[in-house]
């Protein structure tokens, strides 16, 4: 087997992987990613979650990807996570260009509708992040499109350290509601290291991180036309709308992904820090 195909990392007898899905892991940048198409996720998941399952859901671009050079906890993550999959042309170009694999990239507003009409119902959902008008307006929205049920929405704006009386609060409600999906809305990297520092407390739910989901939901940002995405530019529409909040994570951002994909191919190596 290549080496950089790798076989899923074993996890505590008391953790097990709700989902082994039958698709190649890739180690691109030091971050274990699933190669797994768009549909096939979303039947994994919705699989998943009729049984009631436990499964972590995460996704990388190549902001996540400069995070995880010095952030070992988020490389760690990745690793225990049952599904962690490309969101982003500049991961799917630097695995192509690494190590010659060009795994399927999607977006979380790409698949999770489809989840959700194939569970209608049989669904409920917590949100957590975005203003609190926001994650309610997403939570009616989606009730209306997909017939699902509101088990909680929180906004993101927090005390999101461990331990905090607000995220204690936070793993109650969760735990009280024990919602099919959890929704995690909170931006990177603030989404995942609150997932990272809480997962262990959390019931049988699935959680993912979706980011911008609930202002797509909401319908505060529409997605440009796939044939955008397809061509790598989704960044460049994302910049154009919102320059203040994005600009340094692009114009910034990107050429320091660059350095790193060079570095990699230099000297593919797993970072220390």
């Amino acid at each position: 087997m290549p080496s950089d195909v790798i076989s899923p990392p074993a996890r505590a007898a008391d953790a097990p992987r709700d989902a082994s899905p039958p698709f190649d892991a890739l180690r691109v940048m030091g971050l274990r990613l699933l190669d797994i198409p768009r549909d096939a996720l979303a039947d994994t998941v919705a699989q998943a979650a009729r049984r009631g399952g436990r499964m972590l859901v995460v996704n990388a671009n190549a902001h996540c990807v400069v995070l995880s050079q010095r952030e070992r906890w988020l490389r760690d993550l990745f690793d225990r996570a049952d599904i962690a999959f490309c969101d982003g042309a500049g991961v799917q170009l630097a695995a192509a260009f690494l190590i010659g694999r060009r795994p399927h990239r999607t977006t979380p507003p790409e698949w999770i509708g489809p989840v959700l009409q194939q569970l209608g119902r049989d669904a409920s959902l917590f949100w957590l992040g975005g203003t609190q008008d926001t994650a309610e307006h997403a939570a009616r929205t989606y009730e209306q499109r997909y017939g699902v049920r509101t088990a909680g929405v929180r906004n993101g704006f927090f005390d999101a350290r461990p331990g905090s009386a607000d995220s204690e609060d936070i793993v109650r409600q969760i735990n009280a509601t024990r919602p099919t999906l959890l929704l995690v809305n909170m931006g990177m990297p603030r989404q995942e290291r609150w997932l990272y520092d809480h997962w262990d407390r959390l019931p049988p739910t699935i959680a993912i991180t979706a980011g911008a989901l609930v202002d797509h939901a909401a319908g505060r940002v529409r997605r440009p036309p796939r044939w955008v995405a397809n061509m790598g530019l989704e960044w460049l529409v994302r910049l154009v709308r919102e320059p203040r909040r994005l600009w340094r994570r692009y114009l910034l951002g990107l050429p320091v992904f660059g350095l790193h994909v060079l570095r990699w191919k230099i000297r593919p190596e797993r970072p220390q820090a």
